[in-house]
Formats: structure tokens, C-alpha cells, sequence
């Protein structure tokens, strides 16, 4: 899919390569976009990918001391959605980034690489250009910054230039006297681009923000997605909020007008009246949301309509930061990879070009983890790269270079040394290599022993992804609720359609665990 890929230490690296080699290179984070744009063929003439996301310092969210707050281009949309100060000072970009995938998607995937990506239905453009945010591109012989406003030209276009990185994105914080909300529709209810989502900030009249009286708004900002080229915003609707109280007629009227600052487009996810119908909708919740004070994020207020306080990320305990440390790296054909999986060391001489997937499966032999879909929807792949769980077939395969990986044969073996877990296991043959092998300790790790028990395991395709979602989970809350095991397997299909067995092992697992 390439044929050079570079692992950089540094940005000023990252800068002397793309202006060497220009439109033949492209930078690469999380590459959940990328993978998938090479694999089919949609990104003709790139040669050369380079790798950021070990270049440490660049995952920060920090508050300036002019009260902007400004996202590393390393902040990953679980490092958003975690993150206190973005849910105080910025809830519409922070609930946002929770709405994007899965956790395995939220691990790897950027705040600006779904900025650059530049699709209208990405969720973090509409909030940042609702909160006015601006960027900075750097390359080795300039550095602009540029309203969000201006960075794009269309579907999937933008002004950066070959040789420019973006480097920063800022925006002045949520202020006391602000409220926010961002309402997406989907197909589903994860794992899926919207078909419609909107931003809404609102600042409120000093005297009614305090909730003692009906509100009353000074001024207002609503942006669109997924029904226009570019995000766009309603600007009738906001003209018309200015100086009123949020009434239920007020509130009525503004989402009327919202909907008719759409121009949506049929597609075979909604048709253009269904997408301008749900503008009106989700403008009506969203205003409705801030009013009742549902959409306001306070501490210790716990789940604001579904986004929960502390929420599953699936990665692990102090895994969220970028290591120091890592020198580089180059790979083209006949270049080695030295990596970690299982606690093992692995060279190999083949198979620079291709998924971690394939990487794991064709050059390892490691068959555990499953293809089921090579677009990470299904979660078959799921590993653990780096502490974090993954979709391995959107990793590309030179980045285990250095790396740890941890794949489901390894899974009994990251337990800590201790007792076995006391459950009572059924006797089943498992093949070697397969979502039930013992550890080195002889002993299974307590989520297998649990999807025995239970019966969990069905035609056994999905199970190796669930197993590594569930184990990282109790890694992570010990004794989750059921809410926190469904957050946890949204990005894990299963075809056999028997959640609630796997629901109930991963239950009796934590029970297990502890």
C-alpha cells in the first residue's frame, strides 16, 4: 500500500520529509481514515507514510493563560471525552468526541486528523466551528493560523498544502455564562457517521444563567453537519434567539428556522427532506437539552443524558500518554520489525506494507485474531497495542515496531501472578491458537473461563475480539456496571446475534476477578 513508512521522532523530522517528498507523503496518527482510503485504492501516488503518534508532547490538552484551550495533534477523541477541563469549559466538542465509533476507534483516531479527513459528517468539525476554533499549520518555512471557517474548500477538501502539518487547534473556552449541546442521529447507536448532527453554544443573559429564572439568550451559535459540503450554520435561527427567553415557542420557532439553513443531499443514508427534518429535531432537543440544564457538564452531576462521567476507554491504567523515548524509525521492503507480541520477541523481514492484522496473522502465525471485516466496524481484530485495545486491520503493520502487542493467545498471560479465578469451567477442546488457549501459568484468563461457563461462545468468530475488549475493561473498572460492559463492546459485533450471554459472562468474570 506504500512503499516507504517513517516512524518520526520529532515534528521538525516530520516537516524536512513532507517538504522532500511532498504529495507523495501523508502524515499518519491514528490512520482509521487512511488505512481504509489505501486499502481501496482512493489515495493514488502516496509512496511515503509518516508516523506521528509516538512524537511525544503532541497528545496535551491545555488551558492558556488567555482562557483558550488549545488540542496537541496526538489528542485522540477517548483523550476528549475523558478529559474534566473539555467537559467543564467545551461539552459540545467532549461529548462529541464520545459519539465517534468505538472505544478501539477513539484510541487511535484524532481530533485533527478528523479535521483534515474533512468529511461533513465527521462529529468534532460542527462543535470546533461552534466554538470558534482556529488552527495552526506549520511546514519548514511558514507557520499560519487560520479560522476553521476558511480551512475547508468542500467534501473532503481543505487549504493545507503538501509539505504542512497541523500543529494546534485553539479555541476561547466555554465562559460561566455559556451553555452547549451537540445531538447526533445515526443509524445506530455507535459505529456509525452521522446523518445529521448538531452544535449549539448559547450565551445567556448574566442575570438568568443561574438558573433562578427562565433563561434568556444574548446571543447564539448553531452549526450543522451532514447537510452541506462544508459544516455549516443557521444563521436565521441564531438572529432570531438573540435577546428572547428560551420558551417552548421560542425554542420551537428556532429550530423551524435551523432547518431551513440545511441543503442535504439523498443518500442511501437518509434522503434530503429526512436530514432537514432531523436539523429541526435535533436543534429542538438541543435547545430543549440546554434549558432543562441536561446539557450543562458539572461536576459530580454524573451521566448527562447518556455520556457518562467516567467513561469505558479501553485503555488501560497510565496507557493514555505518549511514551518518550522512541528514536524513529524507517521501513521499506526487506526492512526488519522488532516488536513484542505475547511477552515474545518477533523480527520479521516482511510484511512492511500491510495491516497490524495481517502482520499478526501471515508473518506471526498468530490466527487468533480474526478478519471479519477489514474496516474496523466488527471488532474481530481487537488487540492490544501499546496498553491500549485496538482495531488491529487500521494499525499499519510498521508500527509494532517497538511496540507491545498483546493478542488473544497472550490474553491469560497479562494477568498478574495470583489464585485462579474460582470458576467452575465445562470442559471444551479449543484448537491451538484460538480465543481459549491456557497461559503460561496454565490458566485461563477469567473472561475466557466465564464465556465457557456461560455459554458465550457461539460460532466463535467474534470471540476473540470480545474477549480482549472485556479483559481490558476489567482491567480498567474491575467491576463494571452493565452500562460500562455495553459501553465497552460497541465495537464488537457479534453475527450470532447472543449479546446477553456474553453480557452475563463478562458479569460473572468481574465477580470472578475479584
Amino acid at each position: 500500500m506504500w512503499n516507504e513508512y517513517i516512524s518520526a521522532a520529532s515534528i521538525d523530522e516530520v516537516l524536512r520529509i513532507l517538504a522532500r517528498h511532498g504529495e507523495r507523503a501523508r502524515i499518519v496518527a491514528g490512520a482509521t481514515d487512511l488505512m481504509l482510503e489505501l486499502e481501496r485504492g482512493l489515495r493514488p501516488g502516496i509512496e511515503t507514510l509518516v508516523d506521528v503518534s509516538r512524537v511525544p508532547y503532541l497528545d496535551n490538552i491545555t488551558l492558556d493563560e488567555g482562557d483558550v484551550l488549545h488540542l496537541a495533534p496526538l489528542v485522540t477523541h477517548n483523550h476528549c471525552a475523558a478529559s474534566k477541563l473539555l467537559r467543564e469549559r467545551a461539552y459540545p466538542l467532549a461529548r462529541a468526541t464520545w459519539e465517534v465509533g468505538a472505544p478501539q476507534i477513539r484510541n487511535r483516531g484524532t481530533v485533527a486528523g478528523n479535521l483534515i479527513t474533512a468529511s461533513p459528517a465527521n462529529d468534532t468539525i460542527t462543535p470546533l466551528m461552534a466554538l470558534g476554533a482556529w488552527v495552526t499549520l506549520k511546514s519548514s518555512s511558514r507557520e499560519r493560523k487560520l479560522p476553521l471557517s476558511e480551512f475547508y474548500t468542500g467534501v473532503r477538501k481543505t487549504v493545507m498544502r503538501p509539505d504542512e502539518m497541523l500543529v494546534d487547534i485553539a479555541f476561547q473556552a466555554m465562559k460561566d455564562d455559556q451553555r452547549g449541546a451537540f445531538m447526533k442521529l445515526a443509524l445506530r447507536r455507535a459505529q456509525a457517521i452521522s446523518v445529521v448532527n448538531v452544535a449549539l453554544l448559547l450565551t445567556l443573559d448574566p442575570s438568568t444563567s443561574s438558573g433562578q429564572a427562565r433563561l434568556r439568550v444574548k446571543s447564539a451559535v448553531i452549526t450543522l453537519g451532514a447537510v452541506a459540503p462544508t459544516i455549516i450554520h443557521a444563521p436565521e435561527a441564531e438572529s432570531y434567539l438573540a435577546g428572547k427567553d428560551l420558551t417552548t415557542e421560542v425554542i420551537a420557532q428556532a429550530a423551524e428556522l435551523a432547518a431551513k439553513a440545511a441543503h442535504p443531499i439523498d443518500d442511501i443514508r437518509g434522503s434530503a427532506a429526512y436530514r432537514r427534518e432531523m436539523v429541526r429535531v435535533l436543534t429542538l432537543r438541543g435547545l430543549r437539552a440546554i434549558e432543562d440544564g441536561e446539557a450543562r457538564a458539572e461536576p459530580g452531576r454524573g451521566e448527562q443524558a447518556g455520556f457518562p462521567s467516567d467513561p469505558v476507554l479501553l485503555w488501560g491504567k497510565d496507557k493514555a500518554k505518549v511514551s518518550n523515548g522512541f528514536s524513529g524509525s524507517q521501513h521499506i521492503a526487506g526492512s526488519m520489525i522488532h516488536t513484542k507480541i505475547n511477552g515474545k520477541d518477533y523480527t520479521f523481514t516482511s510484511g512492511q506494507d500491510k495491516s497490524l492484522l495481517r502482520l499478526l496473522r501471515e508473518e506471526a502465525g498468530l490466527t487468533g485474531t480474526k478478519e471479519g471485516c477489514a474496516e474496523g466496524e466488527c471488532g474481530a481484530c481487537t488487540v492490544f497495542l501499546d496498553g491500549k485495545a485496538v482495531m488491529a486491520c487500521l494499525v499499519p503493520a510498521p508500527r509494532a515496531h517497538g511496540a507491545e502487542i498483546v493478542t488473544v493467545e497472550g490474553l491469560a498471560d497479562t494477568l498478574t501472578p495470583g489464585p485462579s479465578p474460582t470458576l467452575r469451567l465445562r470442559s471444551l477442546a479449543w484448537p491451538p491458537g484460538q480465543a481459549g488457549q491456557v497461559g503460561k501459568e496454565g490458566r485461563l484468563h477469567p473472561v475466557q473461563e466465564a464465556f465457557i461457563q456461560d455459554g458465550a461462545v457461539q460460532c466463535g468468530y467474534c470471540t476473540p475480539g470480545f474477549l480482549m475488549s472485556a479483559a481490558k475493561l476489567l482491567e480498567e473498572k474491575p467491576h463494571p456496571t452493565r452500562g460500562e460492559i455495553a459501553q465497552a463492546i460497541t465495537g464488537n459485533l457479534c453475527r450470532c446475534t447472543g449479546y446477553y450471554k456474553i453480557v452475563k459472562a463478562i458479569e460473572d468474570a468481574s465477580v470472578g476477578a475479584g
